[in-house]
Formats: structure tokens, sequence, C-alpha cells
């Protein structure tokens, strides 16, 4: 029975059901569409950050563990710095990692784990 007009519509009920499990399918399908375009273009416009005047750094994901990113950073300047790497996690939380102080001369590496319930690794920054 149609709600809006009191009236029967014909063709039985298995062609309305039918129909409504269509139109449910083309809905989810839409959405899913929607959510996949918003995602992977909220990624693909934002741009690294600058790595700090002074240091030289390699940035990148661990080998077997793409949630773990790194910047392994060497000091080409004349004075003491301190950096940090700084992880964009998607869903999850942003982290940044343990903090380094280099002289002159010296590298070292500065490590994050972004969280299991994220969707990964989006961006990896140096911070002075």
């Amino acid at each position: 029975m149609n709600l809006f007009t009191g009236t029967r519509r014909k063709g039985g009920t298995a062609a309305g059901k039918r129909s409504r499990s269509v139109l449910r399918a083309l809905a989810a399908g839409a959405t899913v569409s929607a959510l996949a375009v918003s995602v992977t273009s909220a990624t693909a416009t934002a741009a690294p950050a600058a790595i700090p005047p002074g240091l030289s750094c390699d940035t990148g994901k661990h080998a077997i563990d793409e949630y773990t990113g790194f910047a392994l950073c060497r000091n080409n300047g004349s004075q003491t710095q301190t950096f940090w790497v700084h992880l964009v996690c998607g869903w999850a939380p942003d982290v940044d990692g343990n903090h380094v102080t280099l002289r002159p001369g010296e590298s070292g590496q500065s490590t994050a784990h972004c969280g299991k319930i994220g969707t990964g690794i989006g961006e990896i920054h140096v911070r002075p």
C-alpha cells in the first residue's frame, strides 16, 4: 500500500522489494564513491613542509612497518640544531618522534609510529 495516497500498487510486493534493493545499492555505491574522492583529494593536495635550514634530511616509511616513519638528518650548518619527525597519520592522531640534537657535522635519526586505527602515514615532516 502506498502510504501517501492510500492506494495499492499493481505488480505485487516482489517488484517493490526489488526496486528498493536496487535503490539501496545505488545509494551505498554513491556514498562510497564520494568518500573515496574526498579522502584521495585531501591527501593529494597537501604540500610537504620544508626541511629546516642547515639540515639535510631523508624521510620515509619503515621497510617492514608502514605505520613507522623516520627522518635521518645531518647538520651541515655551523650551529647545534634540534629536530624531530612529525607524522600525519590519517584518521589516527598525528605524532611527533623523539627530539634529536646534532652538533655541526653530526647525523641522527628521529622515528615515530602512527596508531593502527588510522590509515597509515599520509605525510612526513621534519620540525625544528
